[in-house]
């Protein structure tokens, strides 16, 4: 599905046009994938255009960043508001957004520091990642034979361009094979998570999910998930879990900023559950997307408001 473009996008403080954010072929990021990046959602409530905990997103970030000794030219709050104004600016009701922080044109050396950092941000109208009606129906999702990063290797816990390297092998194959999305294992054999997103199961009464040593990204969404559970009295563990526990268990379901929650009715042909989306999914879905719509009371202060003003944009951040 191609982009839609929109009006402008945030470089180094400035907005652009969409057309003209372009780097160099041999800028140090084409060449080595040096960036690392954020993908957040806007949605639509009642009270106007509001992002899904842009705080939190904004702070993984810079914390994906550090690890990569990155020096962002920017603080949170300056972020957080550059952000705001983009989807102002935009006149945004419902989109995603995707702050990107790169090493740009300077050098070809794979040593990374004389290259400059170049922080960007964009957003555009993007749908149901895995199809809207996978909300409902469920996918068919297989084990990938591409195994998930090992530990001091590549840091798992930094959203980073080339970490992405791996998830297409794990995606390509999937749908090469006729599946819709792969599900990784670990180095030791555990799940992992799938392309891009998280994934939960439901067994005997406990919603388990892989626990941050099993190389996955910390996913914001995989934490409200959790929330949302014990807000419903739905016990809830992180745990190291079999392969084959995925097969027996009476529902599976991928989260993810893009995939929001997406039951997988199918693993390597073995149906979950009934073959289609559980009960539990359902309740998670519902109680999420009322929080992230505005539909009841955003009591983890979650949301973030647009705030469209009626008078001409205020001032971003300058480069500095």
């Amino acid at each position: 599905m191609a982009l839609k473009k929109t009006d402008k996008i945030w470089h180094n403080g400035q907005f652009i046009p969409w057309d003209d954010a372009q780097i160099h072929v041999l800028s140090h990021v084409v060449n080595y994938g040096t960036a690392v990046f954020e993908g957040i959602r806007c949605y639509h409530t009642p009270q106007g255009p509001a992002v899904f905990r842009l705080q939190d997103h904004i702070q993984r970030l810079i914390n994906s960043a550090k690890i990569y000794r990155m020096d962002i030219p920017f603080s949170h709050e300056e972020l957080t508001a550059s952000l705001l104004e983009l989807l102002r600016v935009n006149r945004m009701d419902a989109c995603y957004i995707r702050p990107i922080v790169l090493r740009g044109y300077g050098d070809i050396n794979v040593n990374p520091f004389p290259c400059p950092i170049e922080v960007y941000m964009a957003c555009w109208e993007w749908g149901k990642y895995l199809g809207a009606e996978a909300l409902e129906q469920g996918i068919d999702a297989c084990i990938s034979s591409w195994t998930r990063l090992a530990p001091n290797t590549l840091p798992a816990m930094a959203k980073a361009a080339g970490n992405y390297m791996n998830s297409q092998l794990i995606r390509m194959e999937a749908v090469t094979n006729g599946y819709v999305e792969g599900i990784a294992l670990d180095t030791a054999g555990y799940v992992s998570e799938g392309s891009g997103q998280n994934i939960f199961l439901y067994h005997n009464g406990t919603l388990k999910t892989p626990p941050l040593g099993s190389s996955i990204l910390p996913g914001i969404t995989r934490e409200s998930i959790i929330t949302i559970a014990r807000d419903l009295n739905i016990p809830v563990v992180e745990e190291l879990i079999a392969r084959e526990l995925l097969y027996i268990a009476q529902e599976v379901f991928f989260v993810g900023t893009a995939s929001e929650v997406t039951p997988i009715r199918s693993i390597d042909k073995i149906q979950i559950g009934t073959g289609t989306r559980g009960p539990i999914a359902k309740r998670l879905q519902e109680e999420f997307f009322a929080l992230v719509e505005g539909r009841k009371a955003d009591r983890h202060s979650w949301l973030s408001h647009v705030k469209v003003a009626a008078h001409a944009p205020a001032t971003v951040p300058a480069v500095r």
